[in-house]
Parts: structure tokens; sequence; C-alpha cells
């Protein structure tokens, strides 16, 4: 990949509340958007129904394809959006995020995010949505 990306946390702020920086900075000839993902497989069917934990591990799978569709990987990611339906899955997030981040980040090296909690997405169903940009 031809992308240059440094993310760090500036001393003069507080540290992060959770598995993120605060601040990605990257060189890059072009910039990857990827639309919120949602815990649908290839099929358009929605997986995980009332499961918070699949539902993520679907999205981390989406993602990874987006990403990978167009020659990068989650070292190429700059920033996450998170968007949770239910306050009450923000520990489950929490703990399946750094599952999941063991495995795709095993640096320690984490992308910004921002975590909202929303009143629904676009399925009752749907507990979770993601989207990424990606420098590559």
């Amino acid at each position: 990949m031809g992308a240059e990306i440094r993310t760090y946390n500036p001393t003069t702020m507080a540290k992060p509340l959770g598995l993120y920086r605060h601040v990605a900075r990257a060189k890059a000839s072009e910039y990857l958007h990827i639309a919120g993902q949602v815990s649908l497989n290839s099929s358009g069917e929605l997986v995980g129904v009332g499961d918070f934990a699949t539902q993520m591990h679907t999205i981390y799978a989406n993602l990874r394809a987006a990403l990978e569709s167009a020659g990068a990987s989650f070292g190429n990611v700059v920033k996450f959006t998170t968007y949770l339906t239910r306050k009450q899955d923000l520990d489950d997030y929490r703990q399946v995020r750094e599952a999941i981040y063991a495995d795709i980040y095993p640096d320690g090296n984490y992308p910004p995010n921002t975590l909202l909690i929303v009143s629904g997405l676009v399925n009752p169903d749907l507990l979770v949505e993601i989207e990424a940009v990606a420098a590559i």
C-alpha cells in the first residue's frame, strides 16, 4: 500500500475512553470511503438476529471484504464511525471489539472511532452499523 498512516494521542488531551486514537494523520494517493456495514451476508440475509456479537463479527467480515476489494486492509483504515441502537450493548460492544481488534490490530495501532447511540437503523433487527474511511 502507498499510504503512510500515523495514529497518536496528543499529550494535551485525555486518554481515549476505548480502543482508538484521537488522531490519524494519513499521507495517501486516494481515500476509500466504505458505507456503513451491517450484519448482512453476501446473499443479503440478516445474520445474528438478537445476537450482538454475531452481528459485530459479520460487520467486520464485511468491512474486510470491502477493504480487500480495493487492495487494502484494516491497516489502511484512518477512521471508523460506529452506530449502536441500544445503550445496553455498550459493554458488549467494547468486549467484542477488543477481541476483534486483538486480531486485526495486534500492534495496538487503532484508528480513531466515533461512537453514536442512535434511535434505530434501516431494519429494527440491526443492532450496530460501522462505516470506515481508509487511505490507500
